[in-house]
């Protein structure tokens, strides 16, 4: 007798318009999942998915999007809260209000989306939270006091979710990339590449699909016996942290 196939998720993925946000929305399309991705700049996802303009760090604005999402697709099964920002400057040179910024989108908006999403995962008693992190928020970086702190609490987030929805059949975990090979990272000056490079013992950029699988797979009922858990995408560069 064959597997049953399973039914479609209603996936929201959050600023996945580009980058490893696109490749995770492309991954759950191709699992046959219907995904909405959300975009502040209103720019089209990847084929096959529901673009919602909205802007995580208004609330109004998300609200909007949720209830439209969950109109097209049914109540948000999986959320992936990808959307952040950077605003780098060394320390004795940032703002208040570069700190507070990259706080408020970064994890203030995961807070955010994540509150929207979590009662009807409540409801129906399954749920899967993957906030997308980075090695920079266990290793630091100069320059990026405010962006690693913001990276950093979302294991916060996950871990208390965890305690407080795991009965209740909801997982919360963080995957945190590292150097991943993006446009971005194609324009850094050669020696530049080359010293990132040396740090990492796989010895070479992670594809944006390779994160998207490992969060397809936190998504999945495969890992339903995870959670609060950090998984690294950084070819061994944050060993031990």
């Amino acid at each position: 007798m064959s597997a049953e196939t399973p039914q479609p998720r209603s996936v929201l993925v959050t600023g996945a318009n580009r980058g490893i946000g696109r490749a995770i929305a492309e991954e759950f399309v191709r699992r046959g999942d219907q995904v909405a991705i959300t975009s502040r700049s209103g720019q089209d996802g990847p084929e096959g998915t529901l673009t919602l303009t909205a802007d995580i760090t208004d609330g109004a604005s998300l609200d909007a999007a949720v209830k439209e999402a969950e109109a097209a697709h049914g109540p948000i099964e999986v959320l992936v809260a990808n959307a952040g920002v950077t605003d780098d400057q060394l320390l004795l040179r940032m703002s208040d209000e570069s700190f507070e910024k990259v706080i408020d989108t970064n994890l203030t908006g995961s807070f955010r989306t994540v509150k929207r999403v979590i009662k009807s995962m409540m409801r129906k008693k399954k749920g899967r939270i993957v906030l997308i992190s980075s090695v920079v928020g266990q290793l630091g970086s100069p320059g990026q006091v405010n962006y690693a702190a913001s990276k950093a609490g979302l294991l916060g987030i996950a871990r208390s979710i965890t305690r407080e929805l795991g009965s209740r059949g909801i997982t919360a975990n963080v995957v945190a990339p590292g150097y991943i090979a993006t446009d971005m990272t194609d324009a850094l000056p050669e020696d530049l590449q080359k010293s990132y490079l040396g740090q990492i013992p796989a010895a070479r950029f992670a594809e944006p699909s390779e994160v998207a699988r490992v969060v397809a797979f936190l998504a999945s009922d495969d890992a339903a016996y995870i959670s609060g858990a950090v998984l690294p995408v950084d070819g061994g560069l944050g060993m031990g942290h």
